[in-house]
């Protein structure tokens, strides 16, 4: 059975969501000991992770800074607030995607699955344009002996932009690839995903760029 894990404090929502996800053959397991946390995620090594912000202890950006430093399974925050700072910076230092509380059970499972959808559609090994060669495994950038990790959904947006390199890619095009057409995901999302994957591709210093096209999309251009 698929392992989730949700790193959550308030029981009733734990429990909500182990009651929902069950009907889909999935296994939520929760937060026993706070302070081996990370010894019991690694116990787990569950297919997803469900993180909530406020937690005992530290909070859910400390955690996925530690689960980051060596796992790229898929993150969902949980966000008591609408898509602000907190949903940008959880972005930012690694999750997927982002769920507001209070949130309907059949959101979660969709967002749940597309997420997971992103990751299994992965089959070929590798990708390579301009010299820089994307690992379709396990999400690494390499460009002459450097390499860059890629969350996930980095790894599937430069997928997509490899595979239509010098081309103009829509946001409409690349949210449905990414996201499988589930409407309830806004642009936010892909906005702060492509800023990240900016960042990394500066820190690479490789010849590939980003580029937007006003009204458009983007394309993945070499840098003359």
């Amino acid at each position: 059975m698929r392992k989730i894990f949700i790193i959550e404090d308030e029981q009733d929502i734990i429990q909500a969501v182990h009651d929902e996800l069950k009907k889909w053959g999935y296994d939520v397991t929760g937060v026993s000991d706070w302070d081996n946390m990370i010894a019991e995620v690694k116990k787990a090594d569950p297919v997803l992770i469900l993180m909530d912000i406020t937690l005992p202890m530290y909070d859910g950006f400390y955690w996925t800074q530690q689960i980051r430093s060596f796992s790229q399974v898929p993150i969902i925050f949980i966000s008591a607030a609408d898509f602000d700072q907190n949903a940008v910076r959880a972005l930012m230092i690694g999750a997927d995607d982002y769920l507001v509380k209070p949130f309907a059970m059949d959101l979660l499972t969709a967002k749940v699955q597309a997420v997971l959808r992103r990751v299994n559609a992965v089959q070929e090994k590798s990708l390579e344009k301009f010299g820089c060669e994307l690992n379709l495994l396990t999400n690494d950038l390499d460009f002459q002996g450097e390499s860059v990790r890629l969350t996930p959904t980095e790894g599937l947006i430069m997928k997509l932009l490899m595979l239509n390199a010098n081309q103009t890619v829509s946001k409409k095009k690349m949210i449905s690839a990414l996201w499988q057409g589930n409407n309830f995901i806004d642009e936010n999302a892909l906005n702060v995903n492509l800023s990240r994957l900016r960042g990394k591709l500066s820190t690479l210093e490789g010849p590939l760029q980003i580029t937007t096209i006003r009204g458009q999309g983007y394309r993945l251009e070499e840098k003359l």
